[in-house]
């Protein structure tokens, strides 16, 4: 019969194992993969669509091996597929109306790598609700190609 010291041990071996056995197991498909890219895409979209560069970036795997192809030309790497897009405002004015109301013109530019993609002047109408500017109306417009 073995001692208690080397009952101890040889359990802590047997969680060893079972924890190393468990590692090596892969895991249980999660669903249908074809309902959780799906919801992924109009996730990746939804976020595209209001403005939230770092929301859809977030799908994209976050390492050096990530491939993005454009133009006949492939680059790699997560942060410079970030750096690809940025949104940029200009020519921005301000006219306070009242304390907690504003009007506020600029221009926006989205830019891929160096190139605008999509510009135009915007218009927007802010009221001050607790410590923030909210956007009560928003009138955008594009810039002809």
């Amino acid at each position: 019969m073995l001692s208690e010291p080397l009952l101890r041990v040889r359990a802590a071996w047997c969680v060893v194992l079972a924890v190393l056995g468990g590692c090596a197991v892969p895991p249980a498909p999660h669903g249908d993969p074809r309902l959780e890219i799906n919801a992924m895409l109009a996730r990746s979209a939804a976020a595209w669509n209001r403005g939230d560069l770092a929301g859809f970036m977030n799908d994209y795997a976050r390492d050096s091996l990530t491939s993005y192809v454009t133009g006949g030309h492939v680059q790699y790497g997560w942060q410079p597929l970030y750096d690809r897009y940025s949104l940029r405002f200009d020519e921005v004015r301000v006219r306070p109306l009242t304390t907690d109301l504003a009007l506020c013109t600029a221009r926006f530019a989205l830019r891929r790598g160096e190139r605008v993609i999509a510009s135009g002047p915007f218009t927007l109408i802010l009221a001050k609700r607790d410590d923030r500017w909210l956007i009560l109306h928003d009138h955008t417009s594009s810039d002809p190609k």
